[in-house]
């Protein structure tokens, strides 16, 4: 497991969204807690948008990293047997 990315001890905060009626009366019926699966997803979501972000900024620095591993090879190459 991942540890978090923010702090998942902070107080919850009332909050007013909109949901399509169909769809909210379906999670009644299936016992879907609404806003535990609004805390997953929008997780979820900053952990890619996290993510991305991380490869945007490193980008030239993986790059050079990969440029050099298809130059120089890789320190155990020698000690690989397959």
């Amino acid at each position: 497991m991942q540890p978090a990315f923010y702090d998942t001890n902070a107080p919850k905060k009332p909050t007013n969204v909109s949901i399509n009626r169909d769809l909210l009366l379906q999670a009644k019926e299936h016992q879907i807690n609404l806003s535990q699966a609004l805390e997953n997803r929008l997780a979820e979501l900053l952990r890619e948008q996290k993510q991305q972000q991380w490869l945007r900024d490193n980008q030239d620095a993986v790059e050079a990293y990969n440029q050099r591993i298809a130059q120089n090879g890789l320190f155990s190459d020698g000690q690989r047997k397959f």
